[in-house]
């Protein structure tokens, strides 16, 4: 078990951590915590080399919206003897408890979260299910019944395979040229 760090603690010692947004790339753009560096958890082990040179130099904290991919991500690390710890409740505790989410300022249209992107698909799927069971044969309900156990099933082992194939989509991934630029920075420490 990799450790967590409260909101408060976090706070008190922001200045002194290299913080690592596991996010989407689209996620980090609707807000992350000041400083933060976006290395998506698909590209972390990439990023392993730079990130042991930061862990090196800083302690390292790992965020993602609600704590589940930074849990993932630190046992990564982990099992690769880079120390992290991870932010307790994730962005939006930090959110929660008043504190300030840095936004980069852009024209592009704001992406959405990955949870919001998640509840579109599944409330898509399960209507599409019922709508299509409903005038051309009952056995579609069988997929509005398949993404309801999906959803049991990412509730009971905190993990989600919907959202895992949505990070995969063009829109959610990173720019190889961003992801270079974005290791480059950490490995100079220079501060986003």
């Amino acid at each position: 078990m990799n450790p967590t760090l409260t909101t408060r603690v976090v706070r008190e010692r922001l200045h002194t951590l290299v913080v690592i947004d596991v996010r989407t790339p689209g996620e980090y753009a609707g807000g992350h915590l000041p400083g933060a560096y976006n290395i998506p958890l698909d590209d972390l082990e990439h990023a392993l080399p730079t990130l042991r040179e930061a862990a090196d130099r800083s302690d390292l904290l790992v965020v993602c919206a609600s704590g589940t991919r930074s849990e993932n991500a630190c046992a990564m690390l982990s099992r690769n003897g880079i120390p992290a710890a991870g932010l307790e409740g994730g962005t939006a505790a930090w959110a929660s408890a008043g504190e300030e989410l840095h936004r980069p300022a852009t024209t592009a249209a704001p992406r959405w979260a990955m949870d919001r992107q998640v509840r579109l698909t599944a409330g898509s799927g399960v209507l599409l299910g019922l709508l299509l069971g409903q005038v051309i044969h009952p056995a579609f309900q069988l997929l509005s019944a398949g993404i309801a156990a999906g959803l049991v099933y990412s509730a009971v082992s905190n993990s989600c395979a919907m959202a895992s194939l949505l990070g995969k989509l063009p829109y959610n991934r990173t720019d190889r040229t961003d992801l270079d630029h974005t290791l480059a920075a950490l490995r100079t420490g220079a501060r986003r």
